[in-house]
């Protein structure tokens, strides 16, 4: 592949969430630092929402890195559950043993209560974090929020982590939802990289796999930023394929029309030549022509009633 025509010792530009190659911008960072705040003492649920590829797992992850070793975490990464299901998900999660031919609501519930509560007498938090969190449905949600509700004088008991695209935002706008709503302490919302996070992302992303000199032009990267819509997965995904384009041309320094064809490649964007529009003169003439023929046409019309030749008296007998 390319790696050795770069002088590089593993692919810069993969999309697998490989910690080596993380990079916290600054909107990253600012996210980072609301989930901390918002799993303070008195927190019960976060929100973190964004765009697809934005960056939500790499924050989580972050966060997950640095939690206490005091902390339980449930990791749920596909909540399109019913409520029995995501009570089971969570169970799973805490390592709760049940049965399933018990398995009922009140039954799990009562199971992941005495869970929080053991675990709040051993010294440890509890997380629930959900991805993709925009799937859930209302009634589950609310079951999320019947959870929270186990709390002392000064906590709660269990803390929610939603992550999700922003669908969860207006989710969350529904009127049978605004307990849950009113419940969330700390929300962020992720937006893309700016052109010069970009720059630096992509640079800090090759230097990491070995390569510190430029492989990309100024106007590689300003056509990067401006196909990619500063989206990191985006970005990843066009720079691995002006990488193997460079390198099947041989070519050592990636330039704008490189990353324009790979980016065609990868979300079909075709260069198209811009519609060709009228004139405006055109239409200015067509006017002044149809108000002429209009003209001449009315001035035809008249002159041909009043050629026409006068009877005359009536000369018959009465």
């Amino acid at each position: 592949m390319y790696t050795g025509f770069f002088g590089l010792n593993s692919q810069p530009f993969s999309i697998a969430p490989n910690p080596e190659f993380m990079y916290l911008g600054a909107r990253h960072t600012e996210a980072l630092a609301h989930l901390r705040y918002g799993l303070g003492d008195a927190g019960g649920f976060v929100l973190l929402t964004g765009e697809v590829g934005t960056g939500k797992t790499t924050v989580s992850r972050c966060l997950m890195a640095e939690l206490p070793e005091k902390t339980q975490v449930a990791f749920i990464l596909n909540p399109t559950l019913s409520e029995l299901e995501l009570l089971a998900a969570i169970c799973d999660e805490l390592k709760i043993r049940y049965k399933k031919t018990d398995a009922s609501l009140k039954n799990l519930t009562d199971k992941i209560t005495a869970k929080l509560l053991k675990n709040h007498e051993a010294g440890l938090n509890t997380i629930l974090i959900i991805d993709e969190a925009q799937h859930l449905q209302p009634a589950v949600l609310e079951q999320l929020r019947l959870l929270t509700n186990l709390e002392t004088n000064t906590k709660k008991l269990l803390q929610v982590i939603l992550i999700g695209q922003p669908e969860l935002q207006q989710l969350l706008q529904r009127q049978d939802l605004r307990q849950l709503a009113q419940r969330i302490t700390a929300r962020y919302h992720l937006m893309p990289l700016t052109l010069m996070e970009v720059q630096h992302y992509v640079q800090h992303r090759l230097q990491v796999a070995g390569c510190s000199r430029p492989v990309f032009t100024d106007g590689a990267l300003k056509k990067l930023f401006m196909l990619s819509g500063g989206i990191p997965r985006l970005v990843n995904l066009i720079c691995d394929r002006a990488l193997l384009g460079a390198y099947s041309q041989q070519k050592a320094l990636i330039d704008a029309a490189l990353v324009q064809q790979a980016a065609a490649e990868i979300l079909a964007v075709r260069q198209t030549e811009p519609a060709k529009t009228t004139p405006w003169w055109f239409w200015a003439l067509l006017f002044i022509g149809c108000i002429g023929l209009g003209a001449l046409l009315a001035i035809g019309l008249d002159l041909g009633l009043n050629s026409v030749p006068n009877p005359g008296p009536d000369k018959s007998g009465s």
